[in-house]
C-alpha cells in the first residue's frame, strides 16, 4: 500500500480549528504562563470544550484515548484518528507546546490508555484525563527498569512506588503507571495500571520547576499501598515471556508521533518568526537559486527548512502507518528522533540568527528554545531511539544489542 501524503478534507478541517485555537487562544497568554509557573491556564477549558465539540460533531478525535483508534480496516489507504490527533498536536504546539500539555483530556496517558486498554476498559476510561508515570528516580529512559510494584490481593493490586517527572501528574484525574507483578520475571512482568489522582495511597510529593514547558505542571508521585480494582490493569494481565513487556511498550507507537508533532510544529513556528525577521532585515531567500550562491543567512535558513520538511514527513508517516494498520516502532522512533533532534536544532539556530532580539523576552523565540528541549528527552531520548532504530533494522533483542 503507497503512504498517502495529501491530507483529506475532514483533517484539513481539524487543522484550520486547531490552528486558529493555537493563535487566538494560546499565543495571546503563552508568556503569560511561561512566567507563571505551576499556574492552572484556566483558558484552556475554553479549548478542551471546543476540542470535545469537534469529537462529538462527528469530524475526527482531536486527541485523547479515543483519538488512537479507528474505524474496522477497509483494505483501503486512510489517513484517520491517529494522523488527526497528530496534525492537532502538531498546530496546538505551534501556539504553545506547554499549554498543549495541559489542556483537559489530552494526556499523553490518555494515548496510553488507548495503546494497551481492551475495548471494555476503553469505554470505561476513555473519557478521564490521564497523566503518564514511567520515569523514576532509579532509571530515566530505560523503561524496563521499573521496581515500582504491582501486588495482587484478592480482587485489588497494592501499588508501591515513586514516579518522577510526570506531566500534568497534579491536575490529570488520572495517572497511567508503568508497575511490575513480579520482579523476578523481568521486564515481561511490567504492566500499565489506571489509577485515580486523588486516592489513598497516591501523593503529589512536589512540582518541578523547570527550563521550559512551565505552563505544564511536573510532579513527583509516590504510592504508598494504593489499593485499586484489578480490572484498572490495562490490557491483559498474563505475563508472557515470549511477548517480553513489548504489550506496554506499544504505548510508545502512539506517543512518540505525538511527540514528535510537538517538535514539527515548535520547529515551524521559530522558522516562520525567523522568515519574517530576516525578510525585513532584508535578507533575500530564494528557492530559483541554489544555497551556495545566496547569502550565508539565508543559505542557513533553506538547510533548517529542508530539515524540518524531512521531519514532517517521517511524523506524518508514522500516523499513517498506525492509521492503516502497520506496524510503525520503527518509524516511530525514526518520527521522534528526527523530529525532536531538528526542533531544538531549529529554535536554538533562530535565537542565534535573531541575535538580540532573539535572546530577550520581546519575542517568544527563546521560550520555544526552551520548550523544545523537552522534546528530544521525555518519551525516550534521542538515543534510545537510535537504539530502537537499529534494533528493528538488525533485527536484534534489547539483550543483543544495548
Amino acid at each position: 500500500m503507497a503512504i498517502n501524503l495529501e491530507l483529506p478534507r475532514k483533517l484539513q478541517s481539524v487543522i484550520e480549528k486547531a490552528h486558529q485555537g493555537a493563535a487566538e487562544m494560546l499565543r495571546p497568554i503563552s508568556r503569560k504562563y511561561d512566567l507563571a509557573e505551576h499556574a492552572y491556564p484556566v483558558e484552556l477549558d475554553t479549548l478542551a470544550d471546543l476540542f470535545e465539540g469537534v469529537s462529538e460533531a462527528g469530524a475526527f478525535a482531536m486527541a485523547g484515548a479515543e483519538a488512537f483508534r479507528d474505524a474496522e480496516d477497509t483494505g483501503q489507504n486512510r489517513n484517520g484518528a491517529n494522523m488527526s490527533a497528530l496534525v492537532n498536536a502538531l498546530e496546538i504546539s505551534w501556539g504553545d507546546v506547554g499549554l498543549l500539555l495541559s489542556v483537559p483530556y489530552q494526556g499523553l496517558g490518555n494515548a496510553a490508555i488507548s495503546g494497551v486498554a481492551t475495548d471494555e476498559q476503553l469505554e470505561r476510561l476513555g473519557k478521564v484525563w490521564a497523566a503518564m508515570a514511567i520515569t523514576e528516580p532509579s532509571f530515566g529512559s530505560d523503561s524496563a527498569a521499573v521496581t515500582t510494584t504491582a501486588t495482587l490481593d484478592g480482587d485489588e493490586y497494592v501499588i508501591n512506588g515513586e514516579k518522577i517527572f510526570v506531566t500534568a501528574g497534579s491536575r490529570a484525574s488520572h495517572i497511567v503507571v508503568w508497575a511490575s507483578l513480579d520482579r523476578s520475571k523481568g521486564r515481561a512482568a511490567i504492566k500499565s495500571f489506571i489509577v485515580p489522582r486523588e486516592h489513598p495511597g497516591v501523593t503529589v510529593e512536589r512540582l518541578e520547576k523547570k527550563l521550559g514547558i512551565k505552563a505544564s505542571d511536573t510532579a513527583v508521585i509516590r504510592f504508598d499501598n494504593a489499593r485499586i480494582p484489578k480490572d484498572n490493569l490495562l490490557g491483559s494481565p498474563e505475563i508472557n515471556t515470549e511477548k517480553s513487556f513489548s504489550g506496554v511498550m506499544e504505548t510508545f507507537d502512539s506517543t512518540r508521533p505525538i511527540v514528535a508533532a510537538m517538535a514539527v510544529g515548535v520547529g515551524r513556528a521559530a522558522l516562520e518568526e525567523l522568515r519574517k525577521l530576516l525578510t525585513d532585515a532584508g535578507v533575500e531567500i530564494s528557492y530559483d537559486k541554489p544555497s551556495h550562491a545566496q547569502s550565508a543567512a539565508a543559505a542557513e535558513f533553506l538547510r533548517m527548512e529542508a530539515d524540518w520538511e524531512s521531519g514532517y514527513l517521517l511524523t506524518l508517516r508514522s500516523a499513517w502507518q498506525a492509521d492503516n494498520n502497520i506496524p510503525n516502532s520503527k518509524e516511530a522512533s525514526m518520527a521522534k528522533a528526527k523530529a525532536a533532534r531538528v526542533g531544538t536544532d531549529i529554535t536554538l539556530k533562530s535565537v542565534e540568527m535573531a541575535g538580540t532580539t532573539g535572546y530577550s523576552e520581546q519575542l517568544l523565540l527563546e521560550k520555544w528554545a526552551r520548550d523544545s528541549k523537552i522534546l528530544d528527552i521525555f518519551e525516550g531520548t534521542q538515543q534510545i531511539q537510535q537504539l530502537v532504530v537499529a534494533r528493528r533494522l538488525l533485527e536484534l533483542s534489547s539483550a543483543e544489542l544495548k
